[in-house]
């Protein structure tokens, strides 16, 4: 018989979260989110949702519901003249428990 799958949390050494973790997003739709619960982080584009959850659950001491992600692809712009396009970005929007917020002013835990 198999053995039932047991669900790991991925170990994170706490460089290795401030690599997932890139930044927040300050902007009016995401300070909008954060009355909800929900906050909005850059990550890098290889990042995993098991990953961005450990990351904001260590660096921040709270408690993640969810973690929703996107990829923003980059715009074509010209730059003198010449065609160019902007890097891809990927955002990760994390729910966390009701009660619990960030202070992005403060700073970590």
């Amino acid at each position: 018989m198999s053995e039932p799958k047991i669900k790991r949390r991925p170990q994170l050494s706490r460089e290795a979260m401030y690599q997932i973790i890139r930044n927040p997003v300050i902007t009016e739709k995401a300070t909008g989110l954060s009355e909800h619960g929900q906050y909005v982080f850059r990550v890098p584009l290889e990042a995993r949702k098991p990953e961005i959850k450990a990351a904001v659950e260590g660096l921040f001491g709270v408690q993640v519901l969810a973690v929703n992600t996107l990829v923003q692809k980059g715009k074509t712009k010209r730059f003198k003249g010449r065609p160019g396009v902007r890097s891809d970005v990927k955002k990760a929007m994390v729910r966390l428990a009701s009660g619990q917020q960030i202070d992005f002013t403060a700073g970590l835990v």
